[in-house]
């Protein structure tokens, strides 16, 4: 019973298990939606909450609610993965970030050039098929375990990176509202007092928090997509911390000598102890990279409260198929950007820049995992739908939309897996 106790918990640390999640909660929320409870449903994600601060009132359904305020956090997580591989991960050089971010690149133009094809009348809906849900993405290679080689996922991680920060941009500049130049002034004072904070060293996420708080609201009184305020934090967000690895091996060995000097017989800790383990938690906050410690905190928040809760609220489309058929091209644009547009944006970018000598594939990545991480990308998804909340307003060409989303993103997936098991196989007769 233990060792099922210890595989569980392990299991819920997974990648794979977001991914999991995720899966329950679409089909959950599509299951309740075309059932006896669809009104009750509907009606509570569109009930209105409202916050007041003195003169100041934002009120909101709780679908915004969710799409704009909790979604800012799980923007800021994805900023903070963003900035720290630019700094220290698979970005941080010429040669690293080359073959993702041409790969990303062409993983976002083909798809959108895809939709308009089919949509060159109203056009407004190429981000969809732009994005990749990196959640489904990587869940599905964790599941595939030791059949994924290291290479693959490194690719699929970066790729997602640059992905992400180009669906913030589409976001920032394509799907706003109207906008208030006047809470510009606003925002702009907060964010520089924000980087304030970073100039002078100070290393304790609290203010930068409270002050992201404001950013937020100013940002979302602008017009602009209030979700932004989270990536702006955290590029401000430091990421060396207050105490440098040896003093703080050293004001830990000098807290542990203590501990261990004022042992006694008592069976409780005495005071001296106490003071010895305070002062070692102390040195174990302050060694802690701010960037990295609020991204540790925010993924396991993010992946197992904020994108299942947000597919709960989001995914539920009533299955009809006369919608679909009713908005068939933005239906094919999104099945197909995904689909077709990805996998060939990906790979084609890439084999074409290689043949160029413009950049190097990786040594131990094949062609063969390129192209199944194409169709991984294929995996749209919550961002997509994210998207297209944002994108369209008629109810029934969200539905259709949604629609398109499941169906890409499902047969990606099956063709993804499909072709890494067929890799790995190639890579296990070579060696």
């Amino acid at each position: 019973m233990q060792q099922q106790l210890k595989t569980f918990q392990h299991f819920v640390k997974d990648e794979s298990f977001s991914g999991v999640l995720l899966f329950i909660a679409t089909i959950a929320a599509v299951i309740v939606a075309n059932s006896s409870l669809s009104q009750e449903y509907y009606d509570l994600w569109h009930m209105p909450l409202g916050i007041t601060l003195g003169g100041n009132a934002i009120s909101m359904t709780l679908t915004y609610w969710i799409n704009d305020g909790l979604m800012a956090l799980f923007f800021l997580m994805v900023g903070l993965e963003i900035k720290r591989e630019m700094l220290i991960g698979e970005l941080s050089s010429v040669s690293k970030a080359s073959f993702p971010i041409v790969a990303a690149i062409g993983g976002m133009l083909v798809p959108a050039l895809v939709y308009i094809v089919f949509n060159t009348g109203d056009p407004i809906g190429f981000g969809i098929p732009m994005a990749t849900d990196i959640a489904f993405a990587l869940g599905i290679l964790m599941l595939l375990g030791n059949k994924v080689s290291p290479s693959l996922k490194l690719f699929l991680v970066a790729l997602a990176v640059v992905d992400d920060l180009g669906a913030v941009l589409v976001v920032a500049t394509v799907y706003t509202n109207e906008i208030h130049a006047i809470y510009f002034l606003h925002a702009g004072i907060t964010y520089a007092l924000i980087w304030l904070l970073n100039f002078k060293g100070v290393k304790s996420l609290w203010p930068y928090l409270v002050l992201g708080i404001l950013l937020w609201i100013f940002i979302h009184d602008i017009g602009i997509h209030a979700t932004i305020a989270g990536v702006l934090l955290a590029f401000a967000i430091p990421i060396t911390s207050k105490t440098d690895e040896l003093g703080f091996i050293q004001s830990s060995k000098a807290s542990l000598e203590s501990f261990e000097r004022h042992i006694d017989e008592i069976p409780i800790l005495n005071h001296h102890q106490i003071d010895a383990l305070e002062d070692i938690a102390y040195n174990y906050d302050t060694v802690q990279n701010p960037l990295v410690k609020l991204e540790h905190q925010l993924h396991s928040f993010s992946a197992f409260f904020i994108m299942p809760l947000f597919a709960f609220s989001n995914a539920g489309v009533l299955i009809d198929l006369g919608s679909a058929s009713a908005h068939i091209s933005v239906v094919l644009g999104i099945i197909f950007g995904l689909l077709i547009g990805k996998p060939i944006g990906i790979v084609g970018f890439t084999y074409i820049a290689t043949k160029m000598n413009i950049l190097r594939k990786p040594d131990d990545l094949s062609w063969s995992e390129v192209i199944a991480v194409g169709f991984l990308a294929g995996i749209g998804f919550t961002m997509s739908i994210f998207i297209t909340a944002l994108a369209f307003v008629d109810e029934e060409l969200i539905a259709a939309a949604k629609l398109g989303v499941f169906a890409a993103s499902f047969i990606a997936a099956v063709i993804g897996v499909v072709l890494i098991l067929r890799a790995a196989k190639e890579s296990t007769q070579r060696g």
